[in-house]
């Protein structure tokens, strides 16, 4: 039975609040569960103490069992020192989608189009102004 260390949703309606639990990776995500480790509340200012509340040993104590922890509960043992969370970097993801490059060509090519006609058409009226 592989283990997950993962978040399981409790609180109401837009109001959401999450224990970091324990559970065989085949449990539904709000279903059994083996052990509760900590607390998320989301609702709380990133800065707040409150905001993730992590028994340290038990965590400690379950990952040498052999949980694998989830992205988001890797990121709050990573910041309370147990494991190491490599930084994620994705460059594609900042580039705009493939029709919006294409239009974004289309419209530098017909501002391209209006400016040659422009300095063509200035071209031809400076030497009749000049005669």
């Amino acid at each position: 039975m592989s283990l997950k260390m993962r978040l399981a949703r409790a609180g109401t309606k837009k109001r959401p609040y999450y224990h970091i639990v324990i559970a065989a990776a085949t449990s539904p995500r709000d279903g059994k569960f083996i052990d509760v480790v900590g607390a998320f509340n989301p609702m709380l200012a990133k800065e707040s103490a409150d905001r993730v509340k992590l028994d340290a040993a038990k965590a400690a104590e379950w990952l040498k069992k052999g949980a694998q922890p989830t992205d988001r509960v890797l990121r709050f043992l990573d910041k309370a020192g147990l494991m190491k969370r490599d930084a994620r970097n994705n460059p594609q993801k900042a580039l705009p989608g493939k029709k919006r490059q294409e239009r974004e060509k289309a419209a530098a090519d017909a501002a391209a189009k209006a400016a040659e006609a422009a300095a063509a058409a200035k071209a031809a009226e400076t030497p009749a102004a000049e005669g």
